[in-house]
């Protein structure tokens, strides 16, 4: 369900809340793809929330465009929203969906796609979390400049234009400690089940099998 949370500096906005099946193991704050709170996306909340974990999805373009859910074949629109986004601003509102799971107890892990896998790369550096994992992060020499502070593992496809090899090689060099997998015939994507020219049901699943290892690793 759709709920109301506030970040410290008084900015209230919408977050989607899957509630955890059977033994609650911890919380899992996703973070957006450049299209905002999708159904997709609210798939892969029910998902883990089958697995005990409490979901929340944070509305993170909610500072720049209210209820913004953008189209897939309107990428440019999602790209704008990013774009306008303020960094510092926006790990504000992922640290209060943090803290909402938090304060049901347990350990709180983060997972990314696309912008919000890099995102999750920085709640890794400067969040109260127990870990991250990103789907094809983007963006990623703007996140070095800081070390991880906790374990990271990180998915993409072999041919995933947005994040060429020497852009991923970077990241590997700067953050030696995180965990990377990289999946062949794969690009960008590839884990999205809504955009069949994207998804790659084979490397999705295996990159979601060694996520809920991860995690049940990290926060139990």
């Amino acid at each position: 369900m759709m709920t109301t949370i506030q970040a410290t500096d008084g900015h209230s906005f919408d977050c989607w809340m899957a509630t955890a099946k059977g033994a609650r193991r911890g919380g899992i704050v996703i973070l957006q793809e450049i299209f905002g709170v999708t159904d997709q996306l609210k798939g892969v909340a029910d998902r883990y929330a089958a697995l005990g974990y409490d979901v929340a999805i944070p509305a993170l373009f909610d500072r720049q465009q209210k209820d913004a859910v953008i189209p897939f074949a309107e990428a440019l629109r999602g790209r704008d929203l990013m774009l306008a986004a303020n960094l510092e601003t926006t790990m504000l509102d992922v640290d209060a969906a943090v803290q909402s799971l938090k304060a049901k107890g347990g350990k709180v892990g983060v997972i990314g796609f696309c912008w919000g896998g890099g995102l999750a790369i920085r709640a890794a550096q400067i969040l109260d979390v127990a870990a991250s994992v990103a789907f094809y992060g983007t963006r990623l020499p703007t996140y070095q400049i800081a070390p991880l502070q906790v374990p990271v593992q990180g998915h993409w496809g072999a041919d995933d234009s947005h994040v060429p090899a020497e852009m991923l090689n970077a990241a590997r060099a700067y953050f030696p400690s995180m965990e990377v997998h990289i999946y062949d015939g794969a690009g960008h994507a590839f884990a999205n089940d809504a955009r069949p020219n994207d998804y790659v049901e084979t490397a999705a699943e295996e990159a979601h099998q060694r996520t809920q290892a991860f995690f049940a690793h990290h926060l139990g």
